[in-house]
């Protein structure tokens, strides 16, 4: 009876665990529902005859142990996956769990759909350091890398990228990806990209001109941008606004750069700045910051994560929203779908942030139906 009960248990077990191993071949990310049913009907080929009954009730408890092990397994990717995550300027120590809210978002949603750093993901990190004209040559060497997917951060690497490469799926996060050539379109963007919008198109340069009222102001933007369709944008949408829209062009992205563009300012008494969604801007945010107060000019910037360093306001996108379709995207793309057929996640949710504390120090008296618009005011 003993030898009996341990042949049919060992033979139970070895068919269970031949069945996880023809699934993880097969169907590497097989929902946990369909591989119960089918542990369970191969228990049910046991016996259950009522003198069988412990020797039943030993084996199906035996089974659903196997059971929940294997099935933890299935909803596990069974194979290592590989993305290259590049970031125009930011310090790659920074694109971490334990970086900015939007970084944590994006790797805790990652972990959230069954992809853990160190685990079955590995999430190579590059930055461009701020110097647009590597950018092409980093995309190459990322891509001659051959990642399983490449997430490119705004439109510079994402365009170098795109030419880059026409096979490796690539995940964007740019401001208007039609505007910008990238795609023909947002529903269906063909080939091997996909990505989010990160200021929700173009005509969020306009909104935040219109917060400035009737001032003078100035646009600060590097040269490239000012020429491409994005400072288009920003002329039209300055001429809408009735605004006298003034170029502040950066030669390069450094502390030095931004001291000189600063000086010039002051010298010209601007009455207020624009500062562009450049990524490279959002890297040097504390020193824009900081120089502005200096100047004593009203800025108006991209990104909360300005305003909460001491800048004036921000009108923008919600990014740790949009991180975590980010995530969402790498998700389907890595399961098979392809990034061609996945539309662009256009983002809805939009804040404005003002800081009272700034306001007061540059003697700004803010408009009471201003500050009843903004989502929040940080005193």
């Amino acid at each position: 009876m003993a030898w009996g009960l341990r042949y049919v248990a060992e033979w139970t077990l070895k068919q269970t665990l031949n069945l996880s191993q023809r699934l993880n071949r097969q169907m590497p990310f097989v929902p946990r529902s369909t591989f119960e049913v089918a542990v369970v009907c191969t228990m049910r080929r046991t016996p259950s005859r009522a003198g069988q009954m412990r020797r039943r009730d030993f084996i199906t408890a035996l089974c659903a142990a196997a059971t929940w092990s294997l099935a933890a397994r299935a909803q596990q990717p069974t194979k290592m996956k590989r993305i290259a995550y590049v970031h125009p300027s930011a310090k790659v120590s920074e694109i971490s769990v334990s970086g900015r809210p939007y970084y944590r978002a994006f790797f805790e949603e990652l972990s959230r759909l069954g992809y853990v750093e160190g685990q079955n993901l590995a999430v190579e990190r590059y930055s461009g350091e701020g110097r647009p004209e590597r950018y092409a040559g980093l995309a190459r060497d990322v891509v001659n890398t051959h990642p399983d997917l490449i997430v490119a951060v705004a439109a510079r690497l994402s365009l170098d990228f795109n030419m880059a490469t026409t096979t490796i799926p690539i995940v964007s996060l740019i401001i208007d990806p039609i505007a910008m050539g990238l795609t023909a379109s947002i529903a269906r963007p063909g080939g091997n990209i996909t990505g989010v919008t990160i200021s929700g198109g173009l005509e969020l340069i306009g909104k935040r001109m219109g917060l400035l009222a009737e001032a003078m102001p100035s646009y600060l933007v590097s040269r490239p941008y000012w020429e491409d369709p994005r400072g288009a944008a920003a002329r039209e949408a300055a001429k809408q606004a009735g605004l006298s829209l003034k170029a502040v062009l950066l030669g390069a992205f450094n502390e030095a750069e931004y001291q000189r563009v600063f000086r010039s300012m002051e010298q010209d008494r601007a009455d207020a700045l624009v500062v562009s969604e450049e990524s490279e801007h959002f890297t040097n945010r504390t020193t824009i910051v900081e120089l502005a107060a200096r100047g004593r000019i009203p800025t108006i910037y991209s990104y909360r994560e300005y305003v909460e360093v001491g800048g004036l306001m921000a009108y923008s996108p919600d990014q740790t929203d949009i991180y975590r379709r980010l995530a969402n995207l790498i998700d389907k793309i890595l399961r098979g779908a392809n990034p061609g057929d996945i539309p662009f996640y256009q983002p809805t949710k939009f804040e404005l942030v003002i800081n009272l504390k700034t306001a007061k120090a540059l003697g700004l008296e803010m408009p009471a139906m201003l500050l009843g618009r903004a989502d929040e005011v940080i005193e």
